[in-house]
């Protein structure tokens, strides 16, 4: 069971390192027409202006939700790393509390405010702005649940710095 679960989460993370990797070929792509369009062929080229922003909005949020391991979250190396692993744990606990308090705290402002956007649309591609922005309640989400998993794990005795096995899992699919 614990090898099918494992197998599922390299799975799920190639998929979204997959969409990825698609959406910066899109953004990637899009300025290129922009820039073709623009100074060589003197036409305007606002869609593709834009859908290179709207891409970027969504590799960066897509990407920030699913696609980090926890080894690879930026910290304070000077302080994390030098002191005793259980001191480290409770550091973890106590900084996925403040993260996920922070972020269900404010979920419901975020997700009225996006909700509340569908009533403009993005100038060229007529996207919904609610359409566009609702990446983010998705990461806000993917956040509280990874952190209140990461939490759960120092909790119960897991020290972050370790590597996990659903990393070793991913090193070696």
């Amino acid at each position: 069971m614990h090898q099918k679960i494992l197998r599922l989460a390299t799975w799920l993370r190639h998929g979204a390192e997959a969409i990825a990797a698609a959406m910066l070929a899109v953004m990637f792509i899009s300025f290129l027409v922009t820039v073709l369009f623009r100074y060589v062929l003197n036409w305007p080229a606002g869609w593709a202006s834009e859908l290179s922003t709207v891409m970027w909005v969504w590799l960066v949020l897509f990407g920030a939700a699913f696609i980090p391991r926890e080894r690879d979250e930026i910290r304070f190396d000077i302080f994390y790393s030098n002191v005793r692993p259980s001191i480290r744990r409770v550091m973890t606990v106590f900084f996925s509390i403040g993260i996920v308090g922070l972020f269900l705290v404010s979920l419901p402002a975020v997700y009225d405010y996006v909700t509340f956007m569908k009533v403009q649309r993005t100038s060229y591609l007529r996207i919904r702005y609610d359409l566009l922005y609702s990446i983010y309640v998705v990461f806000a989400l993917a956040i509280v649940i990874r952190y209140s998993w990461i939490g759960i794990r120092a909790a119960l005795g897991h020290d972050p710095m370790a590597t996990s096995d659903a990393d070793d899992e991913t090193q070696r699919g």
